[in-house]
């Protein structure tokens, strides 16, 4: 049995890097995050801290898909047989899964297979389950992602875009649902991906080791204590653990009523286009975690608070230029972009004299 898990609150800053993988833990359409970072700046601690964190899951008890057996639309061919045979599905409780896929994998190992033989002269499908099926409705991490085939890290971005795994062979197919937050973690000094690649992450943080003397201490202290009395540390933390647990969970289940105007997808497209972002992919995500942030702080709407912190996490690794290069994207730009784009809106979407409101910009 795994030992405790130090708390996924207790880490140090690197809030970017907690509030975008938060974001995805509401919402995993939004197509994971992408950590770039030096040794020892807490990657893979926020990773399973997370993992650690999130609220049960209800689950169909004999499958191996987890299906959710109250998405009747969502069920694994398996479950969903059974259901047509008017079977009741049974359910059960359990923590999300935090599920390593090895740089080594090859596509069988990810998407799972089919015995081919065994439908020719049985006429049964049988599927064998991979990585994704163990992966669904949790949380897939891959270490080194860099270090991952190309064609094995389009097929993860494929199913966490879609939510589902299809495979087809021979003309036969088996599909289970695949809807899971996809993490990848790389050191940029062992390679970098290719910019293809870097675009189908949904959001992105660079992170480096905290300069700050006095942060370098709090971290030194916090993970002394956590080695000397785990149980006990986790306990201390164990209030602000369960208060941000019971956000996401709360969060998950309203974000689909949060809202947003036609000036706000216009400032989402301006800011896009302002900074010469290529495609359409940025908009989608940056709105998908803009609702995301919304949903977690209790509002019904999105504001441009909930847009500047979603497109500062996903705007940096699809800039026209090299990746993370010297001259980094900062907060400020997004904001005065931001800014440009609410002004040339401002009235476009109001009925002919009706006056302008006096729209107040929120402190981030």
């Amino acid at each position: 049995m795994a030992g405790p898990i130090f708390p996924f609150t207790a880490i140090v800053n690197q809030d970017k890097m907690k509030r975008a993988l938060v974001l995805n833990a509401i919402n995993p359409l939004i197509g994971g995050v992408l950590i770039r970072g030096e040794r020892g700046t807490a990657k893979s601690t926020a990773v399973r801290a997370l993992a650690a964190l999130l609220p049960e899951i209800s689950v169909v008890a004999d499958c191996p898909f987890s299906c959710n057996p109250y998405e009747k639309d969502r069920l694994c061919d398996n479950c969903r047989a059974r259901v047509a045979k008017g079977e009741e599905l049974p359910v059960a409780r359990r923590k999300v899964r935090l599920v390593d896929l090895p740089v080594s994998a090859t596509e069988d190992r990810v998407v799972g297979t089919l015995d081919i033989e065994q439908a020719i002269k049985k006429g049964e499908k049988k599927f064998e389950p991979g990585v994704l099926a163990a992966a669904n409705r949790g949380i897939l991490y891959v270490d080194e992602v860099n270090l991952l085939d190309d064609h094995v890290v389009d097929l993860l971005l494929d199913s966490a875009a879609m939510g589902v795994n299809v495979v087809e062979r021979e003309g036969i197919s088996f599909q289970h649902p695949a809807q899971f937050v996809l993490v990848g973690t790389m050191n940029p000094e062992e390679g970098e991906l290719r910019p293809q690649l870097l675009d189908r992450f949904g959001l992105s943080v660079e992170i480096r080791g905290i300069a700050d003397a006095e942060a370098r201490v709090e971290i030194i202290e916090r993970r002394l204590a956590f080695e000397q009395d785990p149980i006990g540390f986790c306990q201390e933390w164990s209030t602000a653990e369960a208060k941000l647990s019971s956000e996401i969970e709360s969060a998950r289940h309203v974000l689909h009523s949060i809202t947003h105007q036609q000036v706000d997808l216009y400032a989402i497209a301006e800011l896009s286009a302002g900074l010469e972002v290529d495609g359409h992919r940025a908009d989608l995500v940056i709105l998908k975690g803009a609702r995301a942030h919304a949903a977690l702080v209790s509002r019904p709407a999105i504001t441009e608070e909930d847009i500047l912190l979603a497109a500062e996490l996903a705007l940096p690794h699809r800039l026209k230029r090299k990746a993370f290069a010297d001259v980094e994207l900062r907060f400020e730009q997004l904001e005065k972009q931001l800014d440009k784009s609410k002004q040339s809106m401002a009235g476009q979407d109001r009925p002919k004299g009706e006056s302008s409101r006096d729209e107040k910009k929120k402190p981030v």
